[in-house]
């Protein structure tokens, strides 16, 4: 198992904590997705480590953007 973490950006209510955790979800190999949602702090556990681009694409579908590493 591997850990992944970014932080989200725009977010503002649990809404929105369950878009980013939905549209994470179900990028390939994502098994379990945190949000912390003062922080913006979203923790990827997946079987492999998961594309940088995967997850910005979901984050971004969701109606977010990940914050500039």
């Amino acid at each position: 198992m591997a850990t992944s973490t970014y932080t989200v950006t725009g977010m503002t209510c649990e809404h929105c904590v369950a878009s980013v955790r939905e549209e994470i979800g179900e990028v390939r190999g994502v098994r379990a997705v945190a949000v912390d949602l003062p922080t913006g702090a979203v923790a990827i556990t997946s079987d492999t480590s998961v594309d940088d681009a995967d997850i910005r694409a979901a984050v971004e579908e969701a109606g977010y953007q990940l914050a500039a590493s």
